[in-house]
């Protein structure tokens, strides 16, 4: 049976008010940009006001998060299917990172959100909140547990400090304006040769080593 409406256009459940607001908010985000778009604009764009869009995200900020969280899941869904095609998990790092961040690059909405003159805006949102790095443990973490578990991994790596580094690497290439193909080999080597060492078995703590 279907959602009854309320006196608006929203949906009386909660989670699929939220998510028609940030469908709508997509729209306007695509159509002028993050920096010009105002609550009022989304709230049009819904059918409601801006009242009614603040009751469901506190604030532009949230909405914005909220957005990521939601257009992330939805790559994370096609990224763990590639990732389940790799052998090894020195592959599922290299290809998947790859993966997502070509696949980010090409969304866009994030391609908005990560473009250069946003990047400021967006480093509070992502970085600063822990957000990236949630969303990043959330997908990788269960790699990561079978590549342990496999002994392709060290096991005394702090699993939140991977998700931060690997989520940072992310940032990286994604703001890399020469990542337009990703099949170049450049790519896979600079992961390989500095990326990927990090997390080998073979790797030495420099606390060890001192």
């Amino acid at each position: 049976m279907a959602r009854r409406k309320t006196g608006n256009v929203l949906s009386e459940d909660v989670d699929e008010a939220r998510k028609q607001i940030m469908v709508a908010a997509e729209r306007v985000f695509q159509r002028y940009g993050v920096a010009k778009t105002t609550m009022d604009d989304i709230g049009r764009e819904a059918g409601v006001s801006r009242p009614t869009v603040y009751r469901y995200f506190g604030d532009r900020d949230t909405l914005i998060s909220a957005l990521i969280e939601r257009r992330s899941r939805m790559l994370f869904v096609k990224a763990r299917k590639f990732l389940l095609d790799q052998e090894t998990f020195a592959d599922q790092l290299v290809e998947g990172l790859i993966f997502l961040v070509d696949r980010g690059r090409k969304d866009p909405l994030v391609r908005i959100l990560v473009s250069p003159e946003h990047m400021q805006m967006a480093e509070p949102l992502v970085g600063s909140s822990g957000l990236a790095a949630r969303l990043t443990a959330e997908m990788w973490e269960p790699v990561i547990d079978r590549a342990v578990e496999r002994g392709e991994v060290r096991p005394d790596l702090d699993k939140q400090k991977m998700a931060e580094w690997i989520a940072l690497v992310q940032f990286i290439l994604v703001g890399r304006l020469d990542f337009d193909r990703p099949d170049d080999p450049v790519h896979r080597e600079m992961l390989r040769d500095f990326v990927l060492p990090a997390f080998l078995p073979s790797a030495v703590p420099a606390a060890e080593r001192a």
